[in-house]
């Protein structure tokens, strides 16, 4: 799980480097992803977890298609903001996946999830800048980029809802259709825009797919069955600690104090949403 979130961690690095747009960089991630899973699917034995019928199918098409928005909104949203503020504002999506239950689903929300809600929603305000100040200094892009964020957190809460409540879709199922569904969607994009010059972007966006979604996703899947729920849902909070470290290693961009207290409270916050019971 720790070396799984490490890896996530750099995402943006390699969408920054690649030198590509957004459509692109999905594009090649769910490609070279689709490649990854498959090699790894025929390894060990699990190729037949990807035929799926009916209500499984559906379901999996629906959530590569939210992947695929889900990705494009991140990418671009990390291109006109910083790496590790848009994946802070990215983990938000517990917060919807809550929302949605409680409205579609009916299910009762506690005070002890309104309380957490409500704390998120203050670290977020203190993560974005909106209490110091430092989101009123935002140009119109960087503005955007926050919004395509949220945007983006909104569609993966709906692939979380999906994978929730589809029946016999695999965790390994789900990542694969997710991968095929967007190298489909989304082919007509380097045919009518061009491929990449040839060179070191080739690298970066092959790493996306390869390393970011082949390896990261097989290492998260194997740490998820060795460990229990609750350890699972603080582990996961490597992903965006790590994207904010790399952010300031390789780019300089540093969140200033109070940002860094709200990016603390959300963490905890989610964390509480997300134990059992």
């Amino acid at each position: 799980m720790v070396a799984g979130g490490l890896l996530l961690g750099t995402v943006g690095v390699f969408v920054e480097e690649s030198g590509q747009g957004a459509l692109m960089a999905v594009w090649f991630r769910c490609a070279f992803g689709a490649l990854a899973l498959l090699a790894w699917g025929a390894c060990s034995g699990r190729l037949g977890e990807l035929r799926l019928r009916g209500r499984a199918l559906g379901a999996a098409v629906g959530a590569g298609l939210l992947m695929i928005l889900n990705w494009g909104l991140f990418f671009a949203a990390m291109q006109r903001t910083s790496i590790g503020l848009a994946t802070v504002v990215f983990h938000v999506q517990p917060l919807w996946v809550l929302a949605a239950a409680a409205w579609w689903g009916r299910e009762r929300v506690t005070r002890a999830q309104l309380g957490a809600v409500l704390a998120a929603l203050a670290g977020l305000a203190l993560a974005t800048g909106l209490a110091d100040g430092s989101l009123l200094a935002l140009d119109r892009g960087q503005l955007w980029g926050l919004l395509l964020c949220l945007g983006g957190s909104l569609s993966y809460a709906g692939v979380t809802l999906i994978a929730k409540a589809a029946p016999g879709l695999s965790p390994y199922a789900l990542a694969c259709w997710q991968c095929l569904v967007g190298t489909a969607a989304l082919l007509a994009w380097p045919l009518t825009q061009g491929w990449p010059a040839a060179g070191p972007a080739w690298a970066w966006l092959a790493g996306l797919g390869a390393i970011h979604t082949g390896l990261a996703y097989v290492i998260l899947y194997a740490g998820m069955a060795r460990l229990p729920a609750g350890r699972i849902a603080v582990l996961q909070f490597v992903y965006p600690a790590a994207a904010l470290g790399v952010d300031w290693l390789v780019y300089g961009r540093a969140l200033g104090p109070l940002q860094l207290a709200g990016v603390a409270l959300m963490g905890l916050a989610l964390w509480s949403l997300r134990r059992p019971g």
